[in-house]
């Protein structure tokens, strides 16, 4: 059995889900589609990739990962079908596979369509080409670039890490874009500080939000690597007045 997972900014309020779902199974009538999320905010690319970059390889290698995410983001739209990391990829070409990959894709091709295809059987077309076995490079029209979308990225010198909010998560724990890895590089095992907005800094890192008391603040690195500032049993975000691309920096000694 093959999978598809679907990740969009469509909701679940309306019919447009299940239209994709229907065109998907007419078909593709022995696939199994799993969601990811449909609640990505409406047109947020950089919310859908960090989504999609932070789930994706939990699946089996082969899986079909579709993203509908911003697709009218121009009159003439582009949808792409991408080869990385073991994984098929199906999506608008607007930035957000930029933003999910670390490197340049392996393979890249444009799907084929008119002005009047349809979403929906633009994505069930690219499925049955995949699962049906036929030659990935027989997909589409070969590209050897796409639409890049920049982020910002922590600043940093021997004592310093400057990052930035990039996620709030539905308990409203707030995601920075500095990860473990480079806390470790740059910290080398020396005391530090966290500073956001005028509170005072926090001198420690937890492993879990039961760590403190309930409703207290607390950091910690979540299971994606990253910075997390939470507060056990409440909602960071709200509490702190924390948003995206709110500044956050570590100071070292």
């Amino acid at each position: 059995m093959s999978l598809v997972t679907f990740t969009s900014d469509q909701g679940l309020l309306d019919y447009y889900i299940a239209v994709v779902k229907g065109a998907l199974i007419s078909q593709n009538p022995g696939i199994q589609i799993i969601d990811i999320s449909h609640n990505v905010n409406s047109f947020d690319i950089v919310q859908g990739a960090f989504i999609v970059k932070n789930a994706y390889s939990s699946f089996p290698e082969g899986t079909i990962h579709l993203v509908s995410i911003n697709n009218h983001y121009k009159k003439e739209r582009c949808f792409l079908a991408v080869r990385y990391d073991g994984y098929y990829f199906i999506g608008p070409d607007n930035g957000i596979f930029s933003l999910i990959f670390d490197e340049v894709p392996d393979v890249v091709y444009e799907l084929e369509q008119s002005d009047d295809t349809l979403t929906q059987d633009i994505f069930a077309s690219a499925v049955k080409h995949i699962t049906g076995g036929m030659p990935f490079n027989e997909i589409g029209i070969l590209v050897d670039e796409i639409e890049e979308r920049i982020t910002f990225q922590p600043i940093t010198n021997p004592s310093l890490i400057k990052g930035s909010v990039i996620h709030i998560d539905n308990f409203e724990n707030v995601i920075v874009n500095i990860s473990e890895d480079l806390f470790n590089k740059i910290g080398q095992n020396r005391k530090f500080r966290i500073y956001f907005k005028r509170f005072d800094p926090i001198y420690k890192l937890h492993t879990s939000y039961a760590d403190v008391e309930v409703g207290e603040t607390l950091c910690l690195f979540n299971t994606s690597g990253l910075l997390e500032i939470a507060i056990n049993k409440g909602r960071a975000a709200s509490l702190l007045g924390l948003g995206l691309e709110d500044g956050v920096h570590i100071e070292f000694e």
